[in-house]
């Protein structure tokens, strides 16, 4: 069974991934299998400088999922390709890094720190991180700043450049238009959402930071109706990356049929750390018994798709 598909002119040996901040950069989940059966390996987000991260306590447990303030926490860009990245130069799949940075410079700087870094094959920008010269609003929540953000980059590197959008804005197919207007060679749907928890018994808020990012299988619904709604709208015309609430093959499927090109399992490998290779097992056990392809499922719900029917 060929599972491989072919994004922004990269051959992947399969459309499962696993998704930035989740799997650190894959030191640690080679001594529990080989990752090289990945399609590819998102890297904990990488920023100019070393950062520390939030203060404690920093994640917590909710329903069906869990809220992180981790705050980025990293050791920097010259530190990874010093001390991380000749530790996966030879891990036989693809690698991408997730990039940040408080100002379009740090961002660019970040990226071109990477060209050289042969292993590392795309960026996949994380622009729900605050602009520092905009009064801290968040990239990914502004138009005209996410636009000269993408435009800068894409003017700079040779390498395709990612968006992972930010479900936190109310209208994702704009900020998706943006940015494929701007030269985005792909879409990453979606980023964590803004809750946050209460211990009951102190009374107090239980992130340090009061507010953190909800993932997890609780927002499978909310990624996969964003999912659909970039496709409906911009077709085929760029690949979407499905991530949000994954953790089996029927919710990796449900990204792929409302549109999805590949999936990135996340917050699954905190409580299954081989849930990436029983979804992808799963795929192809999918495919067989129905005779199809990976191509037949790239947003084939659509083709069921009854606009007359009334969602009330």
């Amino acid at each position: 069974m060929d599972l491989s598909v072919n994004l922004f002119g990269i051959s992947f040996k399969n459309p499962v991934w696993v998704a930035s901040g989740t799997f650190g950069y894959g030191l640690e989940a080679l001594k529990l299998y080989d990752i090289s059966k990945l399609g590819a390996v998102v890297t904990k987000g990488l920023s100019l400088k070393p950062r520390i991260g939030n203060e404690p306590p920093r994640i917590a447990e909710t329903p069906c999922g869990m809220l992180n303030s981790i705050g980025l926490q990293n050791p920097g860009v010259e530190a990874f390709l010093k001390e991380i990245y000749p530790q996966i130069e030879h891990v036989d799949t693809h690698f991408i890094a997730n990039v940040f940075g408080e100002t379009e410079e740090e961002y660019l700087e970040v990226c071109l720190a990477l060209e050289s870094a042969d292993k590392i094959i795309a960026y996949e920008l994380n622009v729900s991180c605050p602009n520092v010269k905009k009064g801290g609003l968040a990239f990914g929540h502004d138009l005209k700043v996410l636009g000269r953000l993408i435009n800068k980059i894409k003017g700079k590197v040779k390498k395709p450049v990612l968006v992972k959008l930010s479900p936190n804005t109310g209208d994702v197919v704009l900020f998706g238009k943006v940015c494929v207007d701007n030269g985005a060679d792909g879409l990453v749907a979606i980023n964590t959402l803004l809750g946050m928890k209460i211990d009951v018994e102190k009374r107090v808020p239980v992130l340090s930071t009061v507010k953190g990012g909800l993932s997890g299988p609780a927002i499978l619904p909310i990624a996969v109706r964003m999912v659909w709604e970039l496709y409906q709208a911009l077709g085929t015309s760029v690949p979407i990356i499905g991530v949000g609430g994954i953790y089996d093959t029927d919710s990796a499927l449900q990204h792929i049929l409302a549109g999805a090109s590949a999936v990135q399992v996340g917050t699954a490998n905190f409580f299954d750390p081989l849930s990436p290779l029983k979804i992808l097992e799963g795929i192809e056990d999918y495919l067989r018994r129905h005779q199809l392809t990976l191509k037949d499922l790239v947003g084939g719900a659509h083709s069921e798709y009854r606009p007359d029917r009334c969602p009330c």
